[in-house]
């Protein structure tokens, strides 16, 4: 068929790239048709390495809008999904599927099937192309692309049109296997190290001692009467307990601009940079991060199935952080260091004393208006005097 070494070539241009998989796919689709491969319909499911996505789809059809849905891992498998024949190929480990729609003999054991052959579809085919990168779903034991292919073209695929299929998407696979790999990368980046600090490693800040000073607002937070909790919990019913005071706080501060760069025990570490927005921005985020964190901590201990009290203290505080590498050679971590964020910790550790579940300082306080009130002043690492402290009302 014409030209179908110009779409081989473009996908390994792809390949070299970073591109989005859903316009890829739809992008190859065109310049198939444009190569007389009668396609009218495919669609392309993919799984990835997410915390909280198991897999894509794209579903591209001539003249109609494109379809990119995410199914995320608590997501119940529909109607549609069982009865599908992708399913089937899937499951049975199946090397291809193919029904001619338009043959009265031919079975049309899915759902999916009769619906194509009522629209005007004459042939189905579907193809997996498998490759070696992790899975999360025991179900569907090897990763990869599947591929399902339709056309209403009179007298269905050729030989000819199947051919150039087969052979396109081996070549597409290699192009996803590359977009795959790399969105892979920057999840488990972003996931371990937050958002700004996996885009500087994935960057090549990856030696010791790579960093910055910035300027930045702390949000340290810290778990209450966790020793005792944990004793009377046990180690599986705590650590689902941690999750959810994690979503109180870690989860505050990632909805409220700002990236979580630790969890030191049952104790969180945010920071929300000043550079880019300055200190009246990044203090108002903060500020709501630590307002959120209380909402979210009520309605926890308002829910009737919650048989003990979560209960946080918060420290705000700006100033200075090293903002890097630290560790050894072979095994680093990417975080912040600096008097701020030992202040921070220290703030923390005063809110039971001070009456305060949000502690912060001057700076911050200016920012709250009347909502700050003074509570005294303290020794804090990395000052000479006794700095002053306001709650959060």
């Amino acid at each position: 068929m014409a030209k179908i070494d110009d779409i081989e070539d473009w996908l390994i241009g792809q390949a070299l790239g970073s591109p989005d998989m859903a316009k890829m796919f739809a992008q190859m689709c065109e310049r198939m048709r444009q190569c007389d491969v009668p396609i009218d319909r495919a669609m392309m499911a993919w799984s990835t390495l997410h915390p909280l996505i198991e897999a894509e789809v794209v579903v591209w059809e001539s003249g109609a809008e494109l379809q990119h849905d995410l199914i995320a891992h608590s997501e119940e498998e529909t109607e549609d999904w069982l009865q599908s024949p992708v399913r089937a190929v899937l499951v049975n480990q199946e090397p291809r599927f193919r029904r001619r729609l338009t043959n009265s003999n031919a079975p049309q054991e899915f759902p999916l099937l009769t619906r194509l052959s009522a629209t005007g579809y004459t042939d189905y085919l579907v193809l997996p192309t498998r490759f070696d990168l992790p899975v999360t779903n025991e179900d569907y034991p090897t990763s990869g692309i599947i591929v399902s292919w339709a056309t209403r073209a009179e007298n269905g695929f050729s030989d000819e049109a199947l051919s150039a299929i087969e052979y396109i998407q081996k070549r597409l696979a290699l192009a996803a296997r590359a977009t795959i790999e790399s969105q892979i990368s920057r999840t488990i980046a972003e996931t371990y190290l937050g958002r700004n600090a996996g885009k500087k490693v994935l960057n090549g800040q990856i030696r010791h001692g790579d960093g910055e000073t910035v300027d930045a607002v702390i949000y340290f937070s810290d778990m209450r009467q966790s020793t005792a909790i944990a004793e009377a919990l046990g180690p599986d019913a705590y650590l689902a307990w941690l999750n959810t005071y994690f979503e109180a706080t870690a989860g505050a501060i990632l909805d409220n601009h700002g990236e979580v760069l630790d969890f030191i025990g049952d104790a969180v570490l945010g920071v929300f940079p000043l550079d880019g927005q300055g200190l009246k921005k990044a203090g108002a985020h903060a500020i709501q991060a630590a307002d959120e964190t209380r909402k979210r901590l009520i309605a926890i201990n308002e829910d009737p199935s919650n048989v003990l009290p979560m209960q946080a203290g918060v420290a705000l505080s700006v100033g200075s952080v090293m903002f890097g590498n630290i560790g050894v050679p072979n095994r680093l971590t990417f975080s912040v260091i600096g008097q701020t964020v030992h202040a921070a910790a220290r703030i923390e550790s005063l809110t039971k004393s001070a009456g305060s579940d949000v502690l912060m300082t001057e700076d911050v306080a200016r920012l709250c208006g009347e909502r700050a009130r003074p509570v005294g002043s303290f020794e804090l690492s990395g000052f000479t005097d006794p700095q002053p402290l306001f709650a959060l009302e």
